[in-house]
């Protein structure tokens, strides 16, 4: 090799270590490296910079704004709850989260899946007494198998989809110029996805621990008292307290009802709503911020609807009134908040006490903790502000556009139908969807900006360059040399052996990187071993999504490991036994489905 290959090689593999054993953010670590080869030469700017002209990199950009339009409009969290009935046992419960799960991810970004899933499994399994240790790693893996069933399913296969368009228009490989179907992966993501699941499904149940959740077992003294008013054009009117999804709320319990003058307390699970009841409620704040997003119930303070933005541009802010607030001694309604801050208390919390009073009529106290609904400038404006002690916007309150989730899916709809019938590439439909969620408000412009994971994209970018580098300096054809003689020149032991690097590489830094790292590598063998290129591509697909080993390979395990009360340990146990099986199907059928 010359000693630009040699630079480039010992480059990844100094990248390889600091993003295993150092703490430094990937894209960091990666850009570092690239600019380190762009500054010596080893390779030029045409090809530092080849990721940011890749289609695969823009669709996977511009899909987070289609995305953003799905969670801004609560489509994903309507849809959830709608699959989710009573299970019969855990055989059945596990069933029922991994089938719709799997399903969605075909055709939405794993991560807002699994986080509207989240809070939805973990009072679900309260509500039926299932360890939820139990259903959030195949929550997970649902997502994934159904990320590798469709072309945009995941970011990796959009990723990998634009290196074969750019490799086959280099290589004139004229059936591939234009990319992958939309369902072509289909043909070995599906039997995967069934294989998964059945290995859940039946081994599941023994190897998940059965464990609680280290957030379930802090409790939040800080109790709010709310009101809600049920929305009379809503489905909830003549549904009882448990059908409404009201009984088993996480750190939240419906304390009484207000109908038509009378009160209701000690309230049945088999209550009826009847239109314009009054709930009060009784919970901590992350409890309160999921009851504002549940369609159906509005804030009983007719405040809200005189603000000047629309509630879609709003957000939740917990202030705690200071001993100079000018309306110490009177009742909320008589200290003219909204008129003074633009803002509307819908909550009250004092001293852990439950409030046994309307919001209105609460006579605010020094240290009542108020939890208000405003626009979001109003922490620049009041953060001087000696009228209180504390102001902290709430995380992820800002309220869904609920009259717009039904647009939103038929877009998402639009755009799988264009692509997958040929009408438009899959970058084109992607555009054209993202510009509808906009144009129809479905995501306001800001939410669609800062929906872009620029984190993701410059690890992708910063990632393709290196694979440049490996490509321009010969060093993939040196690599793939060495695996084709280690394994005899067989086709079959080298598709494994792309597989089972592919892999380890995945489960140890992030599955894009992995892919475009070893893309040029599988491209090399196929060259070498005078093959078609397809086997590899594929095989460089599932390998690089199929993170099953470790909490750290794919967000979605991330996001699961606190809240199931995990343990590294626990994903090694269920997790290496699965990315085996994955290995056995994916190289026996491949070569089968796509020839060599």
């Amino acid at each position: 090799m010359t000693w630009e290959a040699w630079l480039a090689v010992s480059t990844i593999l100094v990248v390889l270590g600091f993003l295993v054993f150092t703490r430094f953010r990937p894209e960091l670590i990666l850009l570092t490296a690239l600019v380190g080869l762009f500054s010596v030469g080893v390779i030029d700017a045409k090809e530092a910079l080849s990721g940011l002209a890749n289609q695969g990199v823009i669709t996977v950009a511009v899909l987070y704004i289609v995305v953003a339009g799905l969670k801004e409009t609560g489509a994903v969290g309507i849809m959830s709850p709608l699959f989710l009935g009573k299970p019969r046992s855990l055989f059945s419960a596990q069933l029922k989260v991994m089938a719709p799960v799997t399903a969605m991810s075909a055709f939405l970004n794993n991560t807002p899946v699994v986080a509207m899933f989240i809070p939805t499994i973990m009072d679900w399994s309260r509500k039926f007494r299932l360890p939820a240790s139990k259903l959030l790693i195949p929550l997970s893996y649902a997502a994934i198998f159904g990320g590798i069933c469709t072309l945009i399913g995941t970011s990796t296969n959009l990723v990998v989809n634009g290196l074969l368009i750019s490799y086959s228009n280099q290589h004139d490989l004229v059936p591939y110029k234009n990319g992958l179907a939309m369902f072509e992966i289909a043909k070995i993501g599906l039997p995967l996805a069934v294989a998964g699941m059945l290995y859940l499904l039946l081994a599941g149940r023994k190897i998940l621990p059965d464990r609680t959740s280290a957030l379930e077992q802090v409790e939040d003294p800080k109790e709010y008292t709310v009101e809600m008013v049920v929305d009379p054009k809503s489905s909830l009117v003549g549904q009882s307290i448990e059908d409404a999804g009201l009984r088993h709320l996480k750190g939240m319990f419906l304390m009484e009802i207000e109908r038509a003058g009378e009160l209701i307390v000690a309230v049945s699970p088999h209550e009826r709503l009847h239109a314009e009841d009054r709930l009060v409620f009784v919970g901590v704040v992350e409890s309160l911020v999921d009851l504002q997003k549940m369609p159906g119930l509005n804030p009983a303070t007719r405040q809200i609807f005189k603000l000047d933005s629309p509630r879609s541009e709003r957000c939740l802010v917990e202030v705690v009134v200071s001993n100079s607030f000018p309306g110490l001694g009177k009742t909320i309604r008589e200290s003219r908040f909204r008129t003074l801050y633009n803002a509307v208390v819908i909550a009250v919390s004092r001293n852990g006490e439950r409030i046994k009073k309307k919001i209105g009529d609460i006579v605010l106290q020094p240290g009542d903790a108020l939890m208000v609904e405003t626009v979001p400038s109003f922490l620049e404006q009041q953060k001087n502000s000696r009228d209180f002690y504390l102001i902290n916007q709430v995380e992820d309150s800002t309220l869904p556009r609920f009259e717009r989730a039904g647009l939103a899916i038929v877009i998402l709809a639009g755009m799988v139908i264009l692509a997958a019938t040929g009408l438009m590439s899959m970058l084109n439909a992607a555009l054209v969807a993202a510009v509808l969620m906009v144009l129809t408000r479905c995501a306001s412009w800001d939410v669609a900006r800062k929906s872009v994971d620029m984190q993701v994209l410059l690890v992708i970018v910063a990632a393709f360059g290196l694979g440049r580098a490996l490509e321009s300096t010969q060093a993939a054809g040196t690599i793939a040399d060495s695996i084709i003689t280690m394994a005899g020149h067989s086709p079959w032991l080298v598709l494994l052996a792309i597989y089972a690097i592919t892999s380890v590489f995945t489960e140890t830094i992030t599955h894009n990187g992995a892919a475009v790292l070893m893309f040029p590598i599988g491209m090399a063998m196929a060259s070498e071993l005078h093959v078609s290129p397809m086997p590899f591509v594929i095989t460089i697909m599932i390998a690089a999504s199929a993170s099953f080993a470790t909490p750290i390979g794919y967000q979605t395990n991330l996001m699961v490991y606190g809240p199931g009360g995990y343990r590294f340990g626990d994903f090694l146990k269920i997790g290496i036994p699965l990315n085996l099986i994955f290995l056995a199907i994916t190289v026996a059928l491949v070569p089968w489905i796509w020839p060599f």
